[in-house]
């Protein structure tokens, strides 16, 4: 029987080649949008609801500030990061605390070790036990308190999906998107996740990174251009995306998403249908590459090692951009 979900028939668009053989593919879907918001370049559906999962972020981020959240530079860059929980997250999710009126305690994300191995290798020589301040949302999670102490919400219940900021970030991911939210579910780290078109996912990225100044969009950009740093980490790849493209904003996500807004109002996302991180950042890298972006960057993090007994035989190789 054919399956009806739309991932199941997404283009392969990445060969995972070992020793010049083609070992493995990889089905993506895949979109550009215009300034406009206008698809105009399409693989796979791109309007079917996906889950963006941490690629949300930026759009969550712009509700905190709506709701009052005092947040700007590279903590508002850490309100809507995956961080790497290298020591300065974990100092800047505590600032951002203290800032509130809040502690540590007030965190309700899932207990985690830090995502940066060298960070995690020195967490668990000190003896640290997973805690939700390490965990590579406590910034998202920090900034949501922030924003309930800011507009006078329930602290306690911030992660209902029916609270007063989880609703203001349902209709702020809807504007932005142009489409309202299709579903929500529960994110690993226990905030709700909520699904739409890639299509949206993209075009909400081309509205931030073109926003005019002074507003809560243009704010959520600058701080992600100025401290890629705190929404990734030292040693990750959108990271090195922000800093090597010009006017670039992106954010990764769990499952293999990936999404990227341009200062000219394009955007692009990129979702991996088996969930594979592997396949992400070379369809993003050609798929900006194929957009007209010249960047020595793209090289960069769009290249992906196959390895045979620790030596590269391979890579991963996109291809039908």
């Amino acid at each position: 029987m054919t399956d009806p979900n739309p991932l199941a028939a997404a283009p392969v668009l990445a060969h995972v080649v070992r020793s010049g053989f083609v070992e493995s593919v990889h089905h993506v879907v895949a979109v550009e949008v215009a300034a406009d918001g206008s698809v105009t370049r399409a693989y796979g559906d791109v309007t079917a609801p996906m889950m963006p999962r941490s690629s949300n972020k930026p759009m969550q981020a712009v509700a905190m500030l709506r709701a009052g959240a005092d947040l700007d530079g590279e903590l508002l860059a850490l309100a809507s990061a995956s961080h790497s929980g290298e020591a300065f997250h974990i100092e800047g999710v505590r600032r951002i605390l203290a800032d509130a009126g809040l502690a540590e305690q007030d965190l309700q994300n899932t207990p985690d070790l830090p995502l940066d191995e060298r960070a995690r290798q020195v967490w668990l020589q000190e003896g640290r036990p997973k805690r939700p301040i390490a965990q590579n949302c406590s910034g998202k999670h920090a900034a949501m308190l922030a924003a309930c102490a800011a507009a006078g919400w329930d602290l306690e219940t911030y992660r209902d999906p029916q609270h007063p900021l989880q609703r203001l970030m349902a209709e702020t991911i809807g504007e932005l998107a142009g489409e309202p939210v299709a579903a929500t579910g529960v994110d690993g780290c226990g905030a709700p996740v909520m699904a739409i078109g890639l299509a949206g996912l993209a075009r909400s990225f081309g509205r931030i990174a073109a926003a005019p100044a002074g507003g809560p969009e243009a704010r959520v950009r600058d701080a992600i251009r100025a401290y890629p740093e705190y929404l990734g980490g030292t040693r990750r790849d959108v990271t090195a995306l922000i800093h090597g493209v010009d006017g670039l904003i992106a954010k990764d996500g769990a499952e293999a998403v990936y999404a990227a807004g341009l200062a000219d109002g394009r955007g692009f996302a990129v979702k991996v249908t088996d969930g594979s991180q592997r396949a992400r950042t070379p369809v993003m890298a050609a798929l900006l590459r194929t957009a007209g972006v010249d960047a020595p960057v793209l090289d960069e993090v769009g290249h992906v090692a196959v390895l045979g007994h620790g030596e590269p035989v391979g890579s991963v190789e996109v291809h039908g951009l």
